[in-house]
């Protein structure tokens, strides 16, 4: 009997970097596309509840389906704004009315760092081009706004492990790693890096604390 149960079992599992990447892509949130990794999405909700921001820029929009999940988090514990930057205003009408959504679409170039003043605890996400140039670029300009203990959390380092480096240019790990090689006041926080496995993220190596 049990070698027959055994035979006829049927739930098969099978995960992998490549099906969860397939996956993420039909991702949506509120009916908005909101393209990120479902593990992300867990460890977003606890820092951001830890943590409790004033300001969250998030460098790269897309649909808007992201910024509405941080936004709709701050609304639940009555707290903090989002400034989401893109270069398309291809955003539906839950983002532009709700009241902890600022967008900007003129580019992550364009944006006035100015905007951040008089915010205590700023929080920033680069989510932009995953390009290694651009990466670099964006995490340089916007990494003197993120405060003692938050985190400037760099996007989509998993193109390497989908065999995309060349594509990206060596993509947001190249980044990464000249950026914090002479930044020594932000270190790779392997608590959200490796909460669901080493490096069981979408952000790898991505998650950096600014101490």
């Amino acid at each position: 009997m049990l070698n027959n149960f055994l035979k006829n079992k049927t739930e098969k599992v099978e995960i992998t970097v490549n099906s969860i990447s397939k996956g993420h892509h039909n991702v949506t949130y509120r009916g908005i596309k909101a393209i990120r990794c479902p593990f992300d999405y867990v460890i977003y909700q606890m820092i951001i509840t830890d943590l409790k921001p004033d300001l969250v820029i998030e460098i790269g929009t897309n649909m808007g389906g992201g910024a509405l999940y941080i936004a709709d988090l701050m609304e639940n514990i009555g707290h903090g704004v989002i400034h989401t930057i893109d270069i398309i205003a291809q955003s539906v009408e839950l983002l532009k009315s709700h009241p902890r959504i600022k967008l900007f679409t003129e580019g992550w170039e364009n944006y006035d760092i100015k905007e951040a003043n008089g915010y205590k605890k700023i929080l920033v996400i680069e989510d932009a081009s995953h390009m290694y140039k651009d990466t670099l670029d964006a995490i340089n300009k916007f990494a003197p706004l993120v405060t003692k203990d938050s985190y400037l959390i760099v996007e989509d380092g998993i193109v390497n492990e989908l065999g995309m480096e060349k594509e990206f240019q060596g993509g947001p790990l190249k980044a990464i790693r000249e950026f914090t090689a002479v930044n020594k006041d932000f270190i790779i926080d392997r608590k959200w890096c490796d909460m669901f496995g080493t490096n069981a993220t979408f952000n790898v190596n991505g998650y950096l604390k600014k101490i």
